[in-house]
């Protein structure tokens, strides 16, 4: 009985043994991967500042007149004027004091459970 006992205990022991070295060597696998990954996000990282730099300098005035200059006739480029966004005075003014009349109609509305915008959508319709 004792002797069964022992050989059961060797062979868990060996099945114990061989799973946790799978499980180290998986372990350690993943690890490396994940190293590599790191590092290929580093290297991306680095491309992608190189990149913003180069963005950086391309974008420079200095560097587009030139070539603005070049090719004037084909792009038909001109200086843009304040005059054409509009000026202060075609903004609409505040109006003095809100319409308390309309303010109580809407609330009397939502607080009967009648939907204000869909009753003017209805009315279009």
């Amino acid at each position: 009985m004792i002797q069964k006992f022992n050989i059961f205990l060797l062979i868990a022991a060996t099945v114990a043994l061989a799973s946790v070295y799978i499980l180290k060597f998986s372990i350690e696998h993943t690890a490396g991967e994940k190293r590599a990954l790191e590092a290929h996000i580093g290297e991306q990282e680095a491309e992608l500042s190189l990149l913003k730099a180069d963005w950086a300098v391309l974008n420079q005035p200095g560097h587009i007149a030139p070539i603005v200059i070049r090719h004037q006739d084909a792009l038909q480029l001109a200086q843009v004027s304040p005059r054409q966004f509009g000026a202060f005075t075609d903004l609409p003014m505040r109006p003095a004091q809100p319409d308390a009349g309309a303010m109580n109609d809407l609330f009397e509305m939502l607080e009967a459970g009648v939907d204000p915008i869909g009753a003017i959508l209805e009315e279009i319709q």
